[in-house]
C-alpha cells in the first residue's frame, strides 16, 4: 500500500512538470524572436546579366525537295543518304533513249527548215517568188528550232544534280524505278548556316524592340548588350555563336501571342542538321541596375513592398516595382534608391511607422550567397 502511493505522487509530478517545461522553451522561443536583431542594407547598383530561354528548332538555311523532271527508269545512283555533294554534281539520272531521238528527230525537222528557208531567199533574190513567202519559210524555221531546243531541254532534264553545297538525305527512289514528273526523289539540305527558330512572347518583343534593341535592314534587330548561343539536346553548349542580331518575322501567332526570332548559326563542322532541337539563351547586360535581395521583399494583393529605414530610425512600407526577376534577387524598376536602406532581416517584428534599433550590412554583402526568396 505504501509503495502505490509513493508511485501516484511520482507520475503526478511528472504529468504536472511536462506542460512547465513545454511552457517555458515556448516562452524562451517567442522571447528570442522579439529580440531578434533587425538588419538593413541599401540596394546596389550593379552591371547585370539577364538570360532568357526559349525552346527552338534548328532549320537549314537551305532544305530543299529533289523531284524528277522527266517521266522514265532511274539509272544506277550515284550517290549515297548523307552524303555531301557539290553544286553540279549528278544525283539521278533518267534512261535518255527516248528523249535523245525525239531531240534528234527535232534538230533534223530544223535543219530541213533551215535549207527550205535558204532556197526560197535565192529564188526571192531571182525575182522568182516574193519576199512574203521568204518571211513564211523563215517562221518555219524558228518554229523547227525552238522545238529541237524544248527537246534538248527535256534531254537534260533526265540528268538530275545538286542545285548547291549540301547533304543528301533519305534516297526515297532506287536504280530501276519508274518515276514520274515530280515524284520525291531525296531531299537536299545546305547546312554551313543554319536557321534557329523560336518565338517570343508579345511584352518580350516589344521590350527587345523598344528599349534593347536597335532595327536594322531586312527585319532584323540588334539586339544591345547582348550574346546569343545555343544549347543542344544533350545540354552541351554549341560552339559557335550567333553574336546579337536576330530576324524578326512579319506577323504575331493570334493563338499564342507570340512571334518568331531567327537567329544565324555558323556551322563549319556540320554538326548541326535540319530538324534538331536545342533551346536559345540571349544573354542580356543591363547596366547599373539597382538590385536589392528577394527576401527583403513581401507581397500584399499582388503588389511587392519593402520597409524603408530613415534617418530617424522610423520604418515605412514602400510599394516597388519590379523590372526582372533572377535566382534570389530582383532588379527594381521604381520605387527605390541606392541611398536608401531597407530591412534585410526581422521584417515581420515591425510596423509602419515604428522606430527601429539596426545592424547595417553592406549591399556586397547581403547580395552574396542568397538562399531565401522572398515571403
Amino acid at each position: 500500500m505504501k509503495v502505490s502511493s509513493t508511485l501516484a505522487v511520482s507520475l503526478a509530478l511528472i504529468s504536472l512538470s511536462l506542460p512547465a517545461c513545454e511552457r517555458t522553451h515556448a516562452e524562451e522561443k517567442e522571447q528570442h524572436q522579439e529580440h531578434q536583431k533587425i538588419v538593413v542594407t541599401s540596394p546596389q547598383a550593379k552591371d547585370v546579366v539577364l538570360t532568357q530561354q526559349y525552346v527552338c528548332q534548328i532549320r537549314s538555311q537551305r532544305n530543299i525537295e529533289v523531284r524528277a523532271l522527266q517521266e522514265g527508269y532511274l539509272e544506277p545512283i550515284p550517290v549515297r543518304e548523307g552524303q555531301t555533294v557539290s553544286t553540279g554534281d549528278v544525283l539521278f539520272r533518267v534512261v535518255p533513249t527516248l528523249y535523245k531521238a525525239k531531240l534528234d528527230a527535232e534538230r533534223a525537222e530544223a535543219q530541213f527548215a533551215r535549207v527550205e528557208r535558204d532556197n526560197a531567199k535565192r529564188l526571192c533574190d531571182q525575182k522568182v517568188i516574193s519576199i512574203q513567202e521568204v518571211a513564211l519559210y523563215e517562221a518555219k524555221l524558228a518554229k523547227a528550232e525552238a522545238r529541237a531546243e524544248q527537246a534538248a531541254a527535256e534531254l537534260n532534264f533526265t540528268v538530275v544534280t545538286a542545285r548547291f553545297d549540301g547533304i543528301i538525305d533519305r534516297l526515297y527512289q532506287q536504280q530501276g524505278s519508274l518515276v514520274k514528273k515530280e515524284d520525291l526523289l531525296t531531299t537536299l539540305s545546305d547546312n554551313s548556316v543554319m536557321w534557329v527558330y523560336f518565338n517570343v512572347p508579345e511584352a518580350r518583343y516589344l521590350d527587345y524592340k523598344m528599349h534593347q534593341g536597335k532595327s536594322q535592314e531586312n527585319g532584323q534587330l540588334k539586339l544591345l548588350d547582348s550574346r546569343i548561343e545555343l544549347v543542344l539536346a544533350d545540354g552541351s553548349k554549341f560552339d559557335q555563336s550567333a553574336g546579337d542580331t536576330v530576324t524578326i518575322e512579319g506577323k504575331f501567332n493570334n493563338e499564342t501571342g507570340n512571334i518568331p526570332f531567327r537567329a544565324d548559326f555558323p556551322n563549319p563542322e556540320r554538326l548541326l542538321r535540319h530538324g534538331q532541337t536545342g533551346s536559345v539563351l540571349i544573354h542580356q547586360t543591363v547596366h547599373n541596375a539597382i538590385v536589392i535581395p528577394q527576401r527583403a521583399t513581401f507581397e500584399v494583393l499582388d503588389k511587392r513592398y519593402v520597409y524603408v529605414v530613415g534617418e530617424d530610425h522610423v520604418v515605412h512600407q514602400r510599394l516597388i516595382t519590379i523590372q526582372h526577376e533572377m535566382d534570389d534577387v530582383f532588379i527594381i524598376k521604381s520605387g527605390i534608391g541606392v541611398d536608401e536602406k531597407i530591412i534585410l532581416e526581422g521584417g515581420r517584428q515591425v510596423h509602419e511607422g515604428e522606430k527601429v534599433e539596426y545592424e547595417f550590412r553592406k549591399s556586397a554583402e547581403a547580395l552574396a550567397n542568397q538562399k531565401n526568396h522572398a515571403e
